[in-house]
């Protein structure tokens, strides 16, 4: 799950699959994920880049809270060109755990959609005590 600020401090969340990666310029662990162009998480982080995601696997769960930064055709990042996207985008869906038996159709569904890369850097992180 994403949470993100909308503009009247309310919280917005929305279910979403992430994954841990290294940033692509600073090699610091992040989590990543892939959000689809036009999107209100995407307004919402570029107002407010404040993000928490947390994830669950049975009774465990862990907490991530951090400052995203965006990469995509409507978000440019420095020293991220085309290319960097198509493949930022490919190594993200696959630290979610997803693979893909068609890259040319996956990278061309990619660029219609103008998905962003998503990058959450942590600044806390927490979860429930070890149990069994």
């Amino acid at each position: 799950m994403l949470s993100t600020v909308r503009d009247d401090g309310s919280v917005q969340s929305s279910v979403i699959n992430a994954g841990v990666m290294p940033h692509p310029r600073t090699g610091e662990s992040v989590v990543a994920l892939v959000a689809v162009g036009g999107s209100r998480k995407l307004d919402h982080l570029r107002a407010d880049p404040r993000a928490t995601i947390v994830v669950r696997a049975g009774w465990r769960w862990v907490t991530v809270e951090g400052t995203a930064e965006l990469a995509g055709p409507d978000d440019p990042y420095p020293g991220v060109d085309d290319e960097e996207l198509r493949l930022l985008l490919r190594n993200i869906f696959e630290a979610a755990g997803g693979t893909h038996d068609d890259w040319g159709t996956y990278d061309r569904v990619m660029a219609e959609q103008r998905r962003t890369a998503v990058l959450i850097s942590p600044r806390r992180v927490y979860s429930n005590p070890a149990t069994g």
